[in-house]
């Protein structure tokens, strides 16, 4: 992450501030890429009170998550609330939270950013097994090691992740986590400076 963060970005298939605002998204949420690349500015809503990414299927863009689980509210993390440059809450009027991302042929959103980030890992000497979805495995390994007050259901909420049991009382409870728990599993991110993306 250090290495990624301070390696100076100066491609031309995606803007400085997509770059950095779609990692930065990644390592303070744990969402996937497809997620990322298809979060819409009306997806960032006031909730209780807590900015949160309200990710859900878009059936306009012929987009949804990947499961039932991946519906789902993830507070934003203050991070990513106070970084400069990158005002989550303004009314940019753009559809799109990161609207120079390209859709593929096979209708991705977000290919010029996935084939840019694998070309630079490999030319700043990342491993070929870490990818973009690691950003995502280091969030669910960092929230589980977290104090026991934090519960691995809503670690699995804001994850995305179908719950470990399924019984009706999981089910029901599922639906019922107060944000406000949400934003403590969030919050509980955190990573050495060296590691933070700079803007």
């Amino acid at each position: 992450m250090a290495l990624l963060a301070h390696t100076p970005w100066n491609g031309t298939s995606v803007s400085r501030t997509t770059w950095a605002g779609i990692i930065s998204v990644g390592m303070f949420t744990g969402m996937r890429l497809g997620e990322i690349c298809n979060l819409r500015k009306q997806d960032i809503e006031i909730i209780e009170g807590i900015p949160c990414f309200h990710m859900r299927p878009h059936p306009e863009d012929n987009w949804s998550p990947k499961t039932s689980a991946g519906t789902r509210i993830i507070p934003i993390h203050s991070h990513l609330l106070t970084m400069e440059g990158f005002d989550l809450l303004r009314d940019t009027g753009e559809h799109y939270l990161f609207p120079d991302l390209t859709v593929s042929s096979t209708g991705e959103r977000g290919d010029n950013f996935a084939r840019t980030f694998s070309k630079h890992k490999k030319r700043i000497g990342i491993p070929e097994d870490v990818t973009f979805h690691s950003f995502r495995h280091t969030v669910s390994t960092k929230l589980r090691n977290q104090e026991a007050h934090i519960r691995e259901l809503w670690i699995d909420t804001v994850l995305g992740h179908e719950a470990s049991h399924k019984s009706q009382g999981t089910m029901n409870y599922t639906s019922g986590i107060e944000v406000a728990n949400l934003k403590q599993v969030i919050e509980a991110l955190h990573y050495p400076a060296e590691c933070i993306m700079p803007f």
